[in-house]
């Protein structure tokens, strides 16, 4: 009886020992790889500072000039604003202020020219040897040639006359009577100042139509000696002068010329003409 009893307890345990050993199904989660990533270092980016804005030159590149279009009222203006440096370089230097303002308003294109505006170069003075001051880079007879840059007009008027004054070829200039501004303009050229064969009549033009002689008369006084007018002299057959609103075009028609005659005549580097300007109409 005995023994049956032991035999069921092991077996009562037995069942129970097995029926809790449980199968346990476990997933196995991919184990995630730390990567150590690379810090990025910040980049500085520091801007060089360029040296040669903390050297700055006395010099700067000019553009060419083209042909300035004034108006009279301009020209007055001009005229009216540096009269009196004309006439006192006159006085000192014996240049007559017709010639001095015609040549600046001519040179400067009254003023609103790029040399005259950005270095008050009014007479287009160039470097030479020895010239210390600033300086500005222009197109000129050659490219990018040197021009005297100056802190006041007036110091471009004072050169103007040293540059006459002081150079040999245009001692004759000075044995003129200084009123006289035709033999003036006719002297400046021929002494080589302009290339332009037109320079002695666009200066004459200029002077009698603002009528700067009055001025020259205003220095001299009772020595001023008046001169017979180009504009007032008779034209001949072969000759034309022109007048407001004419173009070379309107003039051809009206004289049965071309055009190409007409600058070939005048010898005219374009159709560029000015009111009192002579032209040759017949060869």
């Amino acid at each position: 009886m005995l023994k049956r009893i032991f035999i069921l307890f092991v077996l009562v345990v037995f069942y129970s020992c097995g029926s809790s050993s449980k199968v346990r199904i476990t997933s196995s989660r991919p184990q995630k790889t730390k990567v150590n990533q690379a810090r990025k270092t910040p980049v500085t980016t520091t801007k060089q500072r360029d040296n040669s804005s903390s050297s700055q030159t006395k010099s700067e590149v000019l553009e060419a000039t083209s042909k300035i279009a004034v108006t009279p009222e301009l020209v007055k203006e001009y005229i009216a604003q540096f009269k009196e440096i004309a006439k006192d370089n006159m006085r000192k230097h014996g240049i007559p202020s017709s010639i001095t303002l015609a040549q600046g308003v001519l040179e400067s294109g009254a003023g609103t020219g790029v040399l005259a505006r950005k270095a008050n170069n009014h007479f287009g003075i160039k470097c030479h040897t020895g010239w210390t001051g600033e300086s500005v880079h222009h197109d000129d007879d050659a490219a990018q040639e040197c021009f005297r840059k100056y802190d006041q007009s007036a110091e471009s008027y004072r050169d103007h006359s040293l540059f006459l004054t002081t150079r040999n070829r245009y001692a004759n200039l000075f044995k003129l009577d200084e009123g006289d501004y035709v033999a003036w303009a006719k002297g400046l050229r021929a002494a080589g100042y302009a290339t332009d064969v037109k320079y002695p009549e666009k200066l004459i033009g200029l002077i009698e139509r603002y009528e700067l002689y009055k001025i020259d008369e205003e220095v001299l006084g009772s020595n001023y000696k008046s001169v017979d007018k180009v504009s007032e002299m008779p034209m001949d057959d072969k000759s034309y002068k022109v007048s407001q609103g004419d173009t070379l075009y309107s003039i051809s028609r009206r004289f049965n010329v071309t055009v190409d005659q007409l600058v070939k005549m005048n010898q005219l580097s374009d159709n560029a003409i000015s009111i009192g300007q002579i032209l040759k109409i017949k060869s």
